[in-house]
């Protein structure tokens, strides 16, 4: 009887502390149940503090530790340099500077002629920020502000091609219209008379100095005979120059003018290319003057002066 009470205690005592009857499994069994141990270089990624805490996961799942996390926040910091809004891209700088064009400007970058804070920059799309010190051969360069100029071009000047020497030039015209370099737009002979555009805007003078690139021109001419109206509707057709067709906006005999005085609007950048097509149909030109360019009119500007565009008049050729 003792013992059977002694062992009904037991068991209600182990029932109030809520322990089971079983035996207790020891801590070998236990160790059985973990996972196994990995071999591969996961090993040293752990949930715990320090550089291989995994703090989160690749967008393809795989975990990404707190010194990985860290390296990427620097590279996202350097790029988010290269396209910060407040900086000029590194060829557009160098081209307004007035060196050359963006498409030669990457070339420098790349053959690496171009330093940025005495670093050399071959990167594509770099930006240059404010207080950044940009050389180009070693040479601190600055870009400048664009100016526009229309020149009435008077008779007896050249216009020089690059590397071309000659006395008299329309550059000498513009001597004192700006300390920075200018570029024509719309070469005209010596014998020619007319608009001429100078800019310091290298990317604009060769976009508008392309003969691919179409740009209004009127021309009033006189020729060396009076000009036949069945002349006149042969170039309104279009002729062929150099095997190909001039397309000509209009052609017609000057208000108010001689038989031998013509008015003539084309879009065509070809050199001489208003001489070539009078002489196509058997006539030479003798006094050529343009009165247009690209939307630009020689109103109120004298013979052998020039003026600086006003600011929609470079909104206009901007949109060419």
């Amino acid at each position: 009887m003792n013992r059977g009470s002694e062992g009904s205690k037991n068991k209600g005592k182990g029932r109030r502390n809520g322990k089971s009857a079983a035996p207790n499994k020891s801590s070998n069994d236990r160790k059985g149940k973990s996972f196994p141990k990995s071999n591969d270089s996961d090993d040293r990624k752990t949930t715990r503090g320090g550089k291989n805490q995994v703090v989160g996961t690749s967008r393809s799942g795989k975990p990404v530790t707190k010194k990985e996390y860290i390296e990427r926040k620097k590279a996202e910091s350097f790029s988010k340099r290269k396209t910060d809004k407040a900086g000029t891209r590194l060829n557009k700088y160098i081209a307004n500077s007035g060196l050359c064009s963006r498409r030669d400007a990457d070339i420098y970058i790349k053959a690496g002629s171009v330093s940025v804070n005495g670093k050399p920059v071959t990167e594509m799309g770099y930006q240059v920020m404010p207080g950044d010190e940009v050389r180009f051969d070693d040479r601190p360069i600055q870009p400048t502000k664009k100016e526009y100029f229309i020149l009435n071009k008077p008779k007896g000047f050249n216009s020089p091609r690059k590397g071309e020497r000659s006395s008299k030039t329309v550059l000498d015209l513009m001597e004192n219209a700006s300390p920075n370099s200018l570029h024509f737009v719309g070469r005209l002979g010596r014998a020619s008379l007319g608009l001429m555009l100078f800019t310091n805007d290298l990317e604009m003078a060769n976009k508008l100095n392309n003969p691919k690139q179409p740009l209004r021109k009127i021309y009033q001419v006189a020729l060396d005979r009076s000009f036949k109206h069945e002349h006149l509707m042969q170039l309104r057709k279009g002729i062929l120059i150099d095997k190909e067709v001039i397309e000509i906006k209009d052609i017609n005999y000057i208000e108010n003018g001689k038989n031998n005085e013509i008015g003539i609007e084309i879009f065509s950048g070809k050199d001489n290319i208003v001489q070539n097509l009078f002489e196509a149909v058997g006539y030479e030109v003798k006094v050529l003057d343009r009165v247009v360019l690209g939307g630009l009119t020689k109103k109120d500007l004298p013979r052998g002066h020039y003026r600086k565009l006003t600011e929609q008049e470079v909104i206009n050729l901007k949109m060419i």
